[in-house]
């Protein structure tokens, strides 16, 4: 197939290598303004990736967005044009609610959605590290995405495991509420994962997990409150001495993902009039640090 990965970070860079060593034909399109750009994977040798190629992107089978949720609108819409109309698109970040905003752009695409639990850490800009084995799992978003099932053997070959999902929105919400859970709450602690075990942030987390819950019920996603919980505080454990990414991006001052995280959960309790406010104050918590950024510029 032929394969382009909008927005080769730590994640993206993974996908496109793990593509690549199975036989397809892979590009990336990413920010840096060299045609070709070599991507190191642990200790393989180097591959090399054409980049914004216009001529490659217009035959593109599959588009794979790897960006974060609050760069796909204006990274993403100039370059739908450009597309074949029967050309996949998958999305595979975190949070929710970014691919709403361009549903109109997107009616006449195969669109799917998908969350990945494989951990990569960029050591530089050419060079990736597979941190952690995962799961990623896809579905469909309209109807045209429906009928690109085997997509998941085609992701399955190169990185597995990989899991078709007829109802995909259990397994995003289980994500986003793990990411509700765990990243706004390492930012503001600055601390690993780990941390969060520590029996004082019990309450609060199982707290936070309730109220989101109570949200994708709103939606016609029924979650078990047991099972999330169990989940969540499972992934604390496992992922003990990582830092999220929205810790990152808080300790180096750069836009996190709280709009499409806790934000996206804060917009349906207010459309449902639902009371969450353990999330509702960390979403202003953050967006308060956020906004402290300009003020001192």
């Amino acid at each position: 197939m032929n394969i382009t990965i909008l927005g080769p970070g730590a994640i993206g860079s993974l996908y496109a290598y793990k593509l690549k060593q199975a036989g397809h034909d892979v590009s990336i399109w990413g920010r840096s303004p060299n045609s070709t750009v070599d991507i190191q994977l642990d200790h393989l040798p180097p591959l090399p990736f054409a980049n914004q190629n216009l001529v490659v992107l217009k035959r593109t089978d599959l588009l794979i967005v790897t960006l974060k949720a609050w760069q796909v609108e204006a990274a993403l819409s100039p370059l739908l044009p450009l597309l074949h109309p029967d050309t996949m698109i998958l999305f595979l970040h975190n949070g929710m609610g970014s691919v709403d905003k361009l549903a109109n752009a997107l009616a006449n695409f195969p669109v799917l959605l998908g969350t990945s639990t494989h951990g990569a850490l960029r050591v530089n800009a050419l060079h990736v590290n597979h941190t952690g084995l995962g799961e990623t799992h896809i579905g469909a978003w309209n109807d045209k995405g429906q009928q690109c099932q085997f997509l998941s053997d085609v992701l399955h070959h190169a990185l597995s495991p990989v899991k078709w999902h007829t109802s995909i929105q259990h397994a995003l919400w289980t994500k986003l509420i793990i990411n509700c859970a765990i990243n706004p709450l390492t930012a503001l602690e600055n601390c690993s994962n780990g941390q969060l075990s520590e029996p004082r942030y019990r309450h609060q987390i199982e707290q936070i997990i309730d109220e989101a819950q109570s949200c994708a019920e709103k939606v016609d996603v029924t979650l078990d409150k047991a099972s999330l919980k169990e989940t969540v505080f499972n992934v604390i454990t496992k992922t003990a001495k990582n830092y999220s990414s929205m810790q990152q991006d808080i300790s180096q001052q750069r836009t996190s993902e709280i709009e499409f995280i806790t934000g996206y959960v804060v917009s349906i309790a207010e459309r449902y009039q639902l009371d969450i406010p353990e999330n509702n104050a960390l979403f202003k918590q953050i967006k308060c640090i956020e906004a402290s950024w300009s003020k001192h510029d």
